[in-house]
């Protein structure tokens, strides 16, 4: 608690230098009590925008983080599907998140719809990809003495190779959870009527930079706060996947 108020501090000292070495010009970079003076007057608006998008995000992180886990198990139960699959699930992550963006909205309108598919989207190889590697990295000793018993395929699958697979979904889920409003933004960008994304673009054009300031914090944080969320939840649900650095002296 003590290193994440000190952190806090450094950071509001930080930006207030900034502002002033920027030579105090707040329709640039406002100062962080022009910024709480706008958190102060538009609560209420705020809060609406960030509930829509927080939405936004917590569907697409489910969708997203379940047609990964979905994806990584069916690549990992079938070569041929890993040997196609694999590399067209690699090549979409060269695509610009803003070259999809209009497609779902032309396709899904400017509803919801499309802003959680952009979320899902990204959160999808994140997830897919730990998954995968934590399915394909199973300590070859088990696998060996499974077959050495005979084991069936269903049971190695159950018993050995998905316990051992849930600490790489852990972290997919954690990152997909850090990025996750990065899809649902640009959705708002490209085509919204709500949502801190288009809170955001409003506000700048017409030079509400506080405002703005206002919104972009709050996302910040939500996506702090539920990065930290999803990493609680797995802790309780994974207790023996600890962290060896925060064991460690």
């Amino acid at each position: 608690m003590i290193r994440r108020l000190v952190l806090l501090a450094a950071t509001l000292a930080a930006w207030s230098l900034a502002w002033a070495a920027s030579g105090r010009y707040d329709y640039i970079l406002p100062p962080p009590w022009a910024v709480a003076a706008a958190f102060a007057d538009n609560t209420a608006l705020l809060a609406h925008h960030a509930g829509i998008t927080l939405a936004e995000i917590v569907l697409g992180l489910v969708l997203g983080g379940g047609f990964g886990a979905l994806a990584a198990l069916g690549l990992a139960l079938s070569r041929p599907a890993a040997l196609w699959l694999w590399p067209l699930f690699v090549a979409t992550q060269a695509l610009p998140v803003f070259a999809i963006a209009p497609l779902l909205v032309l396709w899904l309108g400017y509803g919801v719809a499309s802003k959680v598919a952009m979320a899902a989207l990204i959160i999808f190889f994140p997830v897919a990809s730990g998954f995968y590697d934590g399915l394909r990295r199973t300590d070859p000793e088990l696998l060996d003495l499974a077959a050495t018993m005979n084991a069936p395929r269903r049971a190695v699958l159950r018993h050995i190779r998905l316990p051992a697979a849930l600490p790489g979904l852990a972290s997919g889920l954690k990152v997909g959870a850090a990025v996750a409003p990065i899809g649902a933004v640009v959705g708002e960008w490209v085509g919204s009527g709500a949502g801190l994304g288009f809170l955001m673009l409003h506000a700048n054009a017409r030079m509400q930079v506080p405002l703005m300031f206002a919104a972009l914090v709050l996302l910040a944080a939500a996506a702090v706060l539920l990065h930290a969320g999803v990493g609680l939840l797995l802790h309780r649900a994974l207790p023996w996947a600890h962290d060896s650095l925060e064991t460690s002296p």
